[in-house]
């Protein structure tokens, strides 16, 4: 379904480029340091990455920009390139043409088995490291300043930390009627800015930085160097492409929106060969940035490709404007995201859940936090798939029947023969984590088409807590549409599991029934009301 692209629309995706901007803009001129590149080289590396793979990525809402662990890769490679650079950039121009060559041959698709439960646990953590790492700017404390934790308050900068008290009152407490017009985080950068300027001119600001055109670097083309470069382009292009396919799985819990994985993997390599050519280090897709970005209202590509126009303006001679504003401010709005990352949803119900998806998810957690993204993903997979295999070992065979039952064959009485107002989903056999998506397109593919639809799981065998949550968001789904939902037959374990989850908790009680006579009964009673309430 095409959707429109309005106001609202185009107000959050400007929201989104703006969050997203203050977080990468520290991140890049860190990342230019650290690989010896010079952060004008990591700023036209974060344009370039973001801009392709925002326009030809398969995943909406998605930031891409320097990455660390692809910037860990790239020292090492640079490293052994000192003596000609070239050949460095070679290498990343040849793991963009590999991810290339991934998304045609459809190698994205098997990121799809990655557990919710681990997803869960990658949000969370995410969401805590970002606003751990923004404690320091918030009060004025200068990045590695000796003696800190043995007296914090001796470091604490006044005028900062009460810049950053307003921007924060402003993130908290911004009104829900302006935010059709602006979103808190720009009002709380904006505000916040003004409030520091005014009166806390020494709180610690962006200053200055870089500004230019990039360098170009043909890549070096020898039979020799190229056989040799295979190996380490394939592995940056194996780190690449897992980071970014993860950071798609996250956007796709954030929005309910389903990512190409394919199309995702050549958008990030049509940005690593760009970056290749400007002498830039290689990057995939931040669950960080990408997270911020939906949560400040972006929901299209448009964000990602503004990011990149607002970060060339600024290379380009823009600069001065983002001068003034404070590192303090910056903190919060960026804080603020972190918060909104967390999921809260899955948290609140963590003491409901059964107890393997539960580790899962607290082992994720605590891996992204302490170790790094690839460990703590790596481990709820493997923990997740030790679990699975102490539940029956029967084969998933699941499929979703999604048929219209025609008013005059089901409730037995239309002026239309061919008209459905009721819509009816089998769920058979096993359902997991790799037909979620299956379920969530199916059914948001059909359910707008009908008034009311029945989800019968007389032959659902079992459902893990990815294929649950995706339940959850068909039943969001139908309450968008104003689309009324009847429960046909949930019980046994399936039952345990979607309550323990809360999955049908808007549902009322009357919309649970062991049968389709029931549900016939039901579904026409329903109709009866709608009718009356629309003649009234």
């Amino acid at each position: 379904m095409r959707r429109s692209y309005d106001y609202r629309t185009l107000r959050g995706d400007v929201s989104g480029a703006v969050a997203s901007t203050i977080i990468v803009l520290p991140w890049a001129l860190a990342v230019g340091v650290a690989s010896g590149l010079g952060p004008l080289a990591a700023l036209y590396g974060t344009i370039a990455i973001g801009f392709f793979a925002a326009v030809f990525g398969g995943t909406r809402a998605q930031m891409s920009d320097t990455s660390a662990p692809m910037l860990v890769a790239m020292t090492v490679i640079l490293m052994q390139h000192a003596d000609n650079p070239a050949m460095a950039f070679t290498i990343v121009l040849l793991a963009g043409l590999m991810q290339i060559a991934m998304g045609a041959l459809r190698l994205g698709r098997f990121i799809v088995y990655m557990p919710y439960s681990v997803i869960a646990g990658l949000m969370s953590g995410i969401g805590v490291l970002v606003i751990a790492s923004q404690l320091p700017p918030l009060f004025g404390i200068a990045a590695g300043a000796a003696g800190v934790w043995a007296d914090p308050l001796a470091h604490v900068d006044a005028g900062a930390a009460a810049a950053g008290a307003v921007t924060l009152a402003v993130c908290v407490f911004w009104p829900a009627r302006a935010e059709r017009f602006v979103s808190a985080y720009l009002a709380a950068l904006v505000i916040g800015t003004v409030v520091a300027v005014v009166w806390f001119s020494d709180a610690p600001t962006i200053g200055d930085f870089p500004t230019g055109l990039p360098a170009l670097h043909p890549p070096v083309l020898s039979p020799g160097f190229l056989a040799e470069a295979v190996q380490p382009a394939f592995l940056l292009a194996l780190i690449g492409s897992i980071n970014s396919l993860l950071s798609s799985l996250l956007h796709d819990s954030l929005t309910g929106a389903l990512h190409n994985s394919n199309r995702e993997l050549v958008g990030q390599g049509l940005g690593n060969v760009a970056a290749g050519v400007l002498g830039a280090p290689p990057g995939s897709a931040s669950a960080v940035t990408t997270a911020l970005n939906i949560c400040a209202g972006a929901r299209t590509r448009v964000s990602g490709a503004l990011r990149s126009v607002i970060l060339l303006a600024l290379v380009l001679g823009a600069g001065p404007i983002a001068k003034p504003i404070p590192l303090a401010v910056l903190a919060v709005v960026v804080m603020k995201g972190g918060w909104d990352i967390i999921d809260w949803r899955f948290l609140t119900r963590v003491h409901r859940i059964r107890r393997d998806f539960a580790v899962v998810m607290l082992i994720t957690f605590l891996l992204t936090i302490f170790v790094d993204l690839l460990a703590a993903v790596g481990a709820g997979f493997v923990i997740s798939v030790l679990a699975r295999a102490r539940e029956d070992r029967m084969a998933e065979m699941d499929s979703v029947v999604s048929v219209p039952l025609l008013d005059a064959g089901f409730l037995g009485e239309t002026d239309d023969p061919f008209l459905a107002r009721v819509g009816l989903f089998e769920m058979r056999g096993g359902f997991s984590v790799a037909s979620s998506r299956d379920l969530i397109w199916m059914a948001r593919m059909d359910i707008r088409d009908h008034e009311i639809v029945i989800l019968d799981f007389s032959k659902t065998t079992r459902m893990d807590d990815s294929a649950a949550l995706a339940m959850e968001h068909l039943v969001d789904s139908a309450a968008e549409s104003d689309t009324e939902c009847i429960v046909v037959n949930l019980s046994g374990g399936v039952a345990r599991t979607l309550d323990s989850l809360d999955v049908f908790g808007r549902l009322p009680k009357d919309r649970f029934v062991g049968g389709m006579d029931e549900a016939r009964k039901l579904a026409r009673s329903l109709l009866e009301r709608r009718g009356d309430g629309a003649a009234s």
